[in-house]
């Protein structure tokens, strides 16, 4: 069969975007926000509508692209309307499921990238995807959201981690950097699975320190164009990692915390969401085939969400309960600013591109 074709992916990517609008109402329903109703009703899954649905849908169709099997696209499907029956009230079961069967899907398609080339990285990406659904059995086992998350953050940390790591071969990496790489790894997954929350935070500490130190973002910071503005990106999302970490040896990963916001965060938006915008202008054509011009304007939303998150952080750290929820509506906005400025780069090189 014929792989699907650009056009055929824009609804999967739809139905993920429906569930970032969907969390982003929802976290603010958490924080004493009037939002829609079915965000205000689904403000108890906040965190799976952003991790499972959202990242779940853009991960896997970022995975199906790549591996170029039409049965690969499931997962982005079963992500993204796992996210719609979440938002619409629909049985949480049915949520769940849906959002494991898309974490099996994943977990297949990396595994004929595995096939593909066995390598530290792509080992990692599977891993990754394994994460996602030991997150959600959890989740349905448990029927508690806390259960999940050091889960559903490796999912996303590694996923990251894994493509950075890709990258290194291009370096003169020192042959420790790699063997030191895998210990971190180990050392998130053991203390995932033990519950060991300073631990957990010790480990995404060093990965920080890590990716700050063998990342080519290091070298790319001094280019121009595109090439910097994805290096500062993610320098700046290995910062917010470090943060996460520092707050977490602090007992922030704590169910109850009161820092937890702040650490969750850190990670969520600091560092997921800084490689997000790094990287849109890449995936985003590769899944679409619709280019994003580089314009030094990518920068104004990027400063933005590190801003408005070290405002939330603050708040959150000293307990200003209005200064939080008033950076979290920033957030967001920073989010839908960032969006605003794709669309108009998009629109803008439309007439030079038919020329």
């Amino acid at each position: 069969m014929a792989e699907l074709k650009p056009g055929g992916r824009l609804p999967l990517l739809f139905f993920g975007m429906l569930s970032l609008l969907g969390g982003v109402m929802a976290g603010l329903a958490r924080l004493g926000w009037d939002v829609p109703g079915p965000a205000m009703q689904a403000a108890g899954v906040h965190g799976p509508l952003m991790i499972t649905a959202f990242f779940g849908t853009v991960i896997s169709l970022e995975r199906a692209v790549a591996v170029g099997r039409n049965w690969a696209y499931l997962a982005p499907l079963a992500a993204g309307t796992g996210g719609i029956a979440l938002l619409s009230g629909a049985p949480l079961i049915l949520g769940q499921a849906l959002g494991s069967l898309a974490a099996l899907g994943l977990i297949a398609a990396s595994l004929v990238a595995l096939r593909r080339q066995v390598a530290a990285f792509t080992i990692v990406l599977t891993l990754a995807a394994a994460c996602w659904l030991v997150g959600n059995l959890l989740w349905i086992a448990t029927g508690d959201v806390s259960a999940a998350v050091a889960w559903w953050l490796l999912f996303l940390i590694l996923t990251i981690a894994g493509e950075r790591l890709e990258l290194t071969r291009f370096l003169p990496t020192p042959p420790l950097a790699q063997k030191l790489f895998v210990a971190i790894v180990s050392l998130l997954l053991i203390s995932a699975a033990l519950a060991l929350e300073r631990v957990f935070a010790g480990g995404l500490l060093t990965l920080a320190v890590w990716l700050l130190r063998y990342d080519i973002a290091r070298r790319n910071i001094s280019t121009a164009g595109l090439t910097r503005f994805i290096a500062a990106c993610l320098l700046s999302g290995y910062a917010w990692l470090a943060a996460a970490g520092l707050l977490g040896l602090a007992g922030a990963f704590t169910p109850g915390h009161e820092w937890r916001d702040a650490a969750l965060h850190a990670i969520g938006l600091g560092f997921v969401f800084a490689m997000v915008f790094g990287h849109a202008p890449i995936i985003f054509p590769a899944v679409t085939r619709i280019r994003i011009p580089y314009h030094p304007a990518l920068y104004l939303p990027l400063a933005l969400l590190h801003l408005t998150l070290a405002l939330r952080v603050f708040g959150g750290l000293t307990e200003q309960v209005e200064l939080r929820q008033n950076a979290a509506l920033l957030n967001g906005l920073a989010l839908v600013a960032f969006i605003a400025t794709i669309v108009t780069l998009v629109r803008k090189s439309r007439p030079r591109d038919a020329q």
